[in-house]
């Protein structure tokens, strides 16, 4: 069963995929060969990415963050200055201390290859890892897949054939569904909102209170780097010479007087959204919200509508909750990886799922939440992701100030429509999982085309 926590995870910028996901991968790895008693014995370990994670590996940080699991960090745990520091350590001494295991002799140019010719054929974003003794000879090798949003997998995971192409997003706890028509129809029977039956379900992991403090700690990262990214200046980093706009935007909102609803309106959902973004194109801490690609989104949301006056905890949990259960359903139906449905996985999801929070939060009943969250992907269907030079800043973050701004419009049309609409949520996501498969592999974060190849980088 998905959980909450499983959606809102916190970590390192600048994506979730690419450095979560081969950071988790990398520590998981050696996690294994401990296990199979053969860590002790390792002198020396190779690194192979293959498919998105080679051919955008360097920008989003992919490199590095392999170095960062063999040298034991976590994500969650992880302070960006000194995960920086250590990774530098590493590489000036050519040395790595393996987590759990002996300290060896690495070198990022021969021990970690970027194979961008190698197209995997279960999942886009492949990683190898493999062990070697001090006599050459192979002792531990495993192959891993970062699916989307930080989630990994390996081989013999992703190799079994799954006996229902629908799979069911919570098969045990007192509420399953494998739909958001069977999702909305448990709301019905148990006179239920789509947050009460997703925090019923998180009780059978955990005690209620211990939920709503988790839930308040997400949002307390959220908050938190939305306003390091308004205070902190600068270039980002990787080449572009993209300078981070948010702290000026945001200077000038406070000194101008107050304009109009809706211009207000787009000027504080942008700011939100380009300081989270910003954050985590320069590799700082952020929430996957469903992915790094496409965090700013949420946050920027509930930022401008559930702390107008002071932070509104209740109406933040309610947020969380509803569009949690509806990542839920992106995440089991189709995929929440920018690699294999284009950025519609990312900054669609994210839309779909502040539209849903939003509407939740503005008393809509079930049908009109659901409704919320299909007006959010539907007119994301067939985004691309095209990063210029690999890097998680243009266009990624300018997308996420319009998908906030979106967001807030799926929900308004949700909340004041008449009839019954024609699409239904379960409609869409099956319609962005096929033009996901149909879309060509080159405008999936590979930076083969698009954008990625029209944009002059210097």
């Amino acid at each position: 069963m998905l959980s909450v926590f499983d959606i809102f995870k916190i970590g390192i910028g600048p994506s979730s995929s690419h450095t979560v996901g081969p950071m988790r991968i990398a520590r998981r790895f050696l996690e294994e060969a401990k296990a199979a008693g053969v860590l002790d014995r390792a002198a020396r370990v190779r690194v192979d990415l293959h498919g998105s994670l080679a051919l955008t590996g360097v920008g989003h940080g992919t490199d590095k963050a392999s170095v960062l699991g063999l040298l034991g960090f976590e994500p969650d745990r992880t302070d960006p200055d000194k995960a920086e520091k250590a990774f530098e350590t590493a590489r000036a001494q050519k040395r790595l201390a393996l987590h759990g295991g002996p300290e060896i002799d690495f070198d990022p140019k021969a021990d970690m290859e970027l194979l961008g010719n190698v197209v995997p054929t279960v999942h886009p974003n492949e990683m190898r890892l493999t062990l070697y003794a001090g006599n050459g000879a192979d002792i531990f090798s495993q192959v891993y897949y970062s699916v989307g949003g930080g989630f990994i997998a390996s081989e013999k995971q992703l190799a079994a054939p799954a006996q229902d192409d629908l799979i069911a997003v919570a098969r045990e706890g007192r509420h399953q569904f494998a739909s958001a028509t069977e999702l909305l129809a448990i709301a019905r029977e148990k006179n239920l909102s789509i947050h009460e039956i997703i925090l019923e379900n998180e009780d059978d992991h955990r005690p209620r209170a211990e939920t709503e403090a988790m839930l308040d700690g997400v949002w307390f990262a959220m908050r938190d780097c939305i306003e390091r990214g308004l205070a902190t200046r600068g270039e980002l980093p990787g080449g572009l010479k993209v300078k981070r706009r948010a702290p000026s935007l945001y200077a000038k909102l406070q000194e101008a007087p107050l304009a109009n609803e809706r211009e207000q309106l787009f000027d504080w959902l942008n700011v939100y959204a380009m300081a989270v973004n910003e954050e985590n194109a320069a590799g700082g801490r952020v929430v996957t919200a469903p992915t790094n690609g496409a965090a700013g989104i949420i946050p920027s949301v509930l930022k401008h509508y559930c702390c107008v006056d002071g932070e509104n905890l209740a109406q933040i949990r309610v947020f969380l909750l509803t569009a949690a259960g509806i990542g839920m359903l992106y995440k089991q139906r189709a995929s929440i990886s920018g690699a294999e449905m284009g950025c519609q996985g990312e900054v669609g999801v994210a839309c779909s799922m502040a539209a849903g929070g939003l509407a939740a939060v503005w008393g809509a009943r079930p049908e009109q939440v659901e409704h919320a969250a299909e007006i959010g992907m539907e007119h994301n269907l067939g985004l691309t992701c095209d990063p210029v030079g690999g890097l998680v800043q243009i266009p990624c973050i300018e997308r996420n100030a319009i998908g906030a701004v979106k967001a807030v419009n799926a929900a308004r049309l949700a909340l004041r429509a008449s009839d019954e609409h024609k699409v239904s949520l379960d409609q869409v996501i099956e319609t962005m999982r096929q033009t996901g498969i149909d879309m060509s592999r080159k405008y999936k974060e590979t930076s083969e085309g698009g954008l990625a190849v029209n944009v002059v980088e210097c």
